[in-house]
């Protein structure tokens, strides 16, 4: 098949997006399939029609360190194509995509994982992988999921939302602060006090114009990647130092994954199935990921629904699809198949 790997973007997630795509691409190629990586924001000039883009055996290493580099120019080719009247795709993205025999979503936060691109593709006929426009829509926002999710018996953290120009009563410390759209824990702080609060506030609202502001549990950490409707094993998380923020989910040897998670069979199939039940509570297809979350008196808490999760060499879906004997080129090749099934 011919696959584009959409990559990048203009989130705060974009360096992720790209080392997931590098390794989506590669192993696709090694599937078989003409496979390769566009920018979704900076599009590309370098081919003369789709077809030379889906031949060209590039090197992938080299592209997605010069898609990296161009990072600095989005705000300024923001401000361009605005003032130009221009859209958000960038240059033979569209016309690729149509091209594709599906297109392999390797976007991560906004304007990716917010069910956009989803909606957009829709609208075009172009087929791509993952769950539609809604139910990503859905799973990014913090504060929606959490309303439906809760609705639906699932036990999840207290908390509200804030926006900019209003304040919160009364805070209970501790309490968690993050961006109400945000991924990767980019924004998020754990605060004890009203000065740390206040700075926290600031940080989250510095990324974007909603927030939470949420109980702090203190516990275990884990996750439970759900594909097909159905979980894989529990993998517990253990950042060395510190919480499961962005430095420690990328940075190699900085958290420790335990997959199967050391947990009894009940709790565990507890989690697999408020995972389970999470991801049909918003509509999720084909795949995605749930955080949870156990206390010291063994409370389960589910935290969010990830509907793009990361395909990089630290990241936890991979290495929860190994855990049953799925290989990452495996993992790749079932989730092209079951997102082929959505038009079927």
């Amino acid at each position: 098949m011919n696959i584009a790997v959409i990559a990048g973007g203009t989130s705060t997630e974009r360096e992720v997006s790209l080392v997931s795509s590098k390794l989506i691409c590669a192993s696709l190629r090694r599937n078989g399939h003409r496979a390769n990586i566009i920018d979704v924001f900076f599009g590309t000039t370098m081919y003369s029609d789709a077809d030379a883009f889906f031949s060209d055996e590039n090197n992938l290493e080299e592209l997605t360190a010069e898609l990296s580099e161009k990072s600095s120019e989005i705000k300024e080719t923001e401000k361009k194509r605005a003032e130009a009247g221009e859209g958000f795709f960038g240059p033979m993205v569209l016309e690729v995509c149509k091209a594709a025999d599906i297109v392999f979503i390797g976007l991560h936060g906004a304007n990716g994982e917010d069910g956009k691109i989803q909606a957009a593709f829709d609208l075009m006929g172009i087929k791509y992988t993952g769950t539609d426009y809604l139910s990503s829509a859905i799973s990014m926002d913090k504060y929606l999921t959490k309303r439906i999710l809760v609705t639906e018996g699932i036990p999840m953290p207290k908390g509200v939302r804030l926006r900019k120009g209003h304040k919160i009563e009364y805070v209970p410390f501790p309490c968690v602060v993050k961006p109400c759209c945000g991924g990767s824990s980019v924004g998020v702080s754990i605060v004890s006090n009203e000065d740390e609060f206040k700075a926290a506030v600031e940080l989250a609202f510095s990324y974007e114009d909603e927030i939470i502001v949420e109980e702090y549990i203190k516990g275990r950490e884990f996750s439970v990647a759900v594909i097909d409707g159905k979980a894989l094993p529990v993998i517990e998380i253990e950042p060395v130092s510190g919480f499961y923020d962005y430095k420690n989910k990328y940075s190699a040897g900085a958290t420790k994954e335990t997959c199967p998670a050391d947990i009894d069979e009940e709790t565990a199939k507890k989690m697999m199935r408020i995972a389970e039940k999470a991801c049909d509570a918003v509509g999720v297809k084909a795949f995605a990921r749930v955080d949870e979350l156990m206390n010291e008196e063994d409370e389960i808490f589910c935290l969010e629904i990830n509907t793009l999760p990361g395909m990089t060499p630290t990241s936890l879906v991979p290495q929860e699809a190994q855990a049953v004997g799925m290989s990452y080129d495996q993992l790749t090749q079932k989730l092209v198949d079951l997102s082929m099934e959505k038009y079927m």
